[in-house]
């Protein structure tokens, strides 16, 4: 017999979908209404069934697979871990106590897509809000350097451009969308306004904003882009009653990364004397944004952050993990929720392969392939409990929908902890 269980969050992206309703039978996951298909994909592909962890190949009790671990890892001299953006807070803070514990190196997928973020966030401040104030309070926003037609299905009907609020009781009807990119999008064509602009020249573009919201005269375009079009965005975004830029990768790892971030949180900065505005990243993995939160919590730095010295340093292209990889530095890596093998570039990923690595994923993976110890962990907000941040920054929890069969991350870093320490 089935049963249902509602108001489940779906962990597959930043914007944590908390309404899911999913049907449970012989603890499979059968239905999970609501779902956009990529949350469907996670919900009824997932198999909860107990696996057994792998050490060069074979099947092993968890106890030997720690073991094997505690070895790599102690034997290593700059030992990298890297990933944690599909895995809980608590794990997160498990995996910066080991971090320091080695003296090695910690870092999030973050430093592959919204690492200028926070270094911009942390050179500049930044002017921020909740999803929930954008659903009710929203009246204009702009989608820079991101598609969430495709990549955050629900986050249009959810939460920012057709969501139906307090003070947008219409929804769609109420709120003006701009569109800046670089080429025509499934999210531009929604859009009341589309600005394409030159690769490369956001900065640019930002920077005449900038001055045409503090009212100075600018006698040509930018970016590609006329004029009096940009007068007309400076226009909108000053007589709005509350604005937010929602920005993607397509602003944080083009010409100027961290510096476009500071010059956007700037120009909010600026909006501010004139109507309410804010500024929000589009997280992708589910739970990145608590992974960044962890680490700064516990190291003051966001991610590439290394305890060589033994206190945390930062360092964005020294402790950056496709720079240490590529360079030959990290001589061991441990791998927890990502997939470095399938995204990072050759000489990075490479690399991977030649060095002793450990992996902990609810399912294999390409990295799980080459991997010598490959832990195959329960699933956060399926099969075991969690705490992850939405891409605002809310804290949300998770609960078990299914019968925990395999112990979690969090379990796995302090047996290796307390191993190490013993």
């Amino acid at each position: 017999m089935s049963t249902t269980i509602e108001n489940v969050i779906c962990k597959f992206c930043g914007c944590l979908c908390d309404d899911i309703i999913v049907e449970v039978e012989n603890n499979r996951i059968l239905k999970a209404k609501r779902a956009c298909p990529n949350g469907k994909g996670l919900f009824l592909n997932y198999d909860p069934s107990f696996q057994k962890p792998m050490v060069d190949g074979r099947e092993v009790e968890w106890g030997e697979a720690i073991s094997a671990s505690v070895d790599i890892l102690t034997a290593a001299d700059s030992p990298l871990i890297y990933g944690l953006s599909s895995t809980s807070n608590e794990a997160v803070k498990k995996a910066v106590e080991l971090a320091d514990l080695l003296g090695g190196t910690i870092d999030s997928t973050s430093s592959v897509c919204h690492f200028p973020t926070a270094l911009a966030f942390q050179r500049t401040g930044e002017s921020t809000c909740t999803l929930g104030e954008v659903k009710d309070r929203a009246d204009f926003m702009i989608f820079w350097g991101c598609n969430p037609m495709v990549s955050h299905i629900r986050h249009y009907s959810r939460y920012s451009a057709s969501a139906k609020g307090k003070l947008t009781p219409r929804g769609r009807k109420d709120r003006t969308v701009v569109v800046v990119d670089v080429r025509p999008t499934q999210t531009s064509k929604t859009a009341d306004h589309f600005l394409q602009i030159d690769y490369g020249t956001d900065y640019e573009v930002l920077t005449t904003l900038r001055a045409l919201v503090q009212g100075k005269e600018v006698n040509s375009g930018a970016g590609g882009i006329a004029p009096e079009k940009l007068e007309e965005l400076a226009h909108l975004m000053k007589n709005c009653n509350y604005g937010v830029i929602f920005f993607g990768m397509g602003l944080t790892m083009t010409s100027g990364r961290s510096y476009n971030l500071s010059e956007l949180f700037t120009l909010v900065k600026e909006l501010n004397h004139f109507t309410r505005f804010s500024a929000m990243p589009m997280r992708g993995h589910g739970n990145v944004a608590g992974a960044d939160q962890v680490i700064t919590w516990q190291t003051g730095y966001p991610s590439a952050v290394s305890f060589a010295r033994g206190f945390p340093q930062i360092g964005p292209g020294e402790f950056t993990s496709v720079d240490m990889l590529a360079r030959h530095e990290a001589d061991a890596a441990l791998i927890i929720a990502s997939d470095p093998m399938a995204h990072f570039p050759h000489g990075a990923s490479n690399h991977l392969k030649q060095i002793p690595s450990i992996v902990m994923a609810p399912v294999a993976n390409c990295t799980a392939e080459s991997a010598n110890v490959f832990f195959p962990t329960a699933c956060y907000g399926l099969d075991v409990p969690g705490t992850a941040n939405r891409m605002d920054n809310v804290p949300l929890r998770f609960r078990a929908v299914l019968a925990k069969e395999r112990p979690a991350d969090e379990e796995i870093f302090s047996r290796i902890i307390k191993e190490i320490r013993e």
